[in-house]
């Protein structure tokens, strides 16, 4: 079998791993605009060659896009219009609605499934690629009733090599959980590192006091921006609605804060203490990823 993966960042190469390792593959094609990003996948041996986007799309059995989101929207009409009658076509990104929307359009609609690895650490670009990034984790595929039989049989045929749980989702559902459980933690992220370093204008000091904790909330604020801020663009409206809702949590420690009514600041922090009954449940809670190299 021949794979084409366009992008060849994180996920992208992490998946040329997988793939390499598993032995799905007999090829493996790579594409991104990055010329430097292109030369490194080949060089580490992401990939086994390079080639344009229209003979990649052409040799492919099974067709990878690892782009931003924005990327996948405009890149998905042209990627289907070009493959053979029997190759799969795959997308990797965090918002699912806008792109099933236009996969939805397409004549060639079937021979696409929307697919969101719950997988990466906030580094970027094929060095960062690295071997298990996908074992064991949550693979959600979404609007499968609109894509071919043999096409959703072929991906889930591939997550289960690579070691990924798979669990399928309405698009519109999917969004509305991940503003709240992803792209919400990514603003916090962003929010407290902004907040954190106009203090330190003033104080030197600051990141003398920073221990682990704030290291780990701070984590997710080095992700890529030229990722991120297309997946918010693209998830906008849930993600207000959830930043509405966490604002109004915001304020309330606040008040009580402001009050020092420390006996409802312990009770409402006994209560978020229970996120961690959840997530043991479902295996979430995790150690901190080692950083890669950029």
């Amino acid at each position: 079998m021949t794979v084409t993966i366009i992008g060849l960042g994180l996920i992208g190469g992490s998946m040329a791993i997988s793939i390499k390792e598993k032995g799905i593959a007999g090829t493996i094609i790579g594409v991104d605009i990055n010329e430097s990003n292109a030369k490194d996948a080949l060089n580490i041996g992401l990939v086994d060659e390079l080639a344009d986007l229209d003979e990649a799309v052409y040799r492919a059995d099974f067709v990878i896009i690892a782009v931003h989101v924005d990327q996948t929207k405009l890149l998905l009409p042209e990627i289907l219009d070009k493959i053979n009658s029997t190759a799969t076509v795959i997308d990797v990104g965090s918002t699912k609605e806008g792109v099933c929307l236009i996969a939805d359009q397409h004549k060639n609609r079937g021979n696409f499934v929307a697919t969101h690895p719950i997988a990466g650490t906030e580094n970027f670009g094929p060095l960062s690629a690295f071997h298990g990034l996908f074992d064991g984790k949550l693979l959600i595929i979404c609007d499968s009733e609109n894509s071919f039989d043999f096409a959703v049989k072929k991906t889930e045929e591939f997550y289960n090599v690579i070691g990924m749980k798979i669990i399928n989702m309405q698009s519109k559902e999917h969004d509305l959980h991940a503003a709240y459980v992803s792209h919400l933690s990514h603003i916090s992220s962003f929010t407290l590192s902004l907040t954190v370093l106009e203090i330190e204008k003033e104080e030197e000091k600051i990141f003398e006091l920073a221990g682990s904790g704030f290291a780990s909330t701070v984590r997710l604020a080095k992700s890529a921006p030229d990722m991120w801020a297309p997946i918010f663009e693209q998830n906008s409206q849930h993600l207000s609605k959830a930043l509405d809702a966490y604002i109004e949590k915001l304020k309330l420690f606040k008040e009580l804060i402001e009050k020092k009514d420390t006996q409802q600041i312990y009770n409402l922090m006994i209560k978020a203490n229970d996120i961690r009954r959840i997530l043991e449940g479902k295996n979430l809670i995790t150690a901190l990823p080692v950083t890669k190299g950029m």
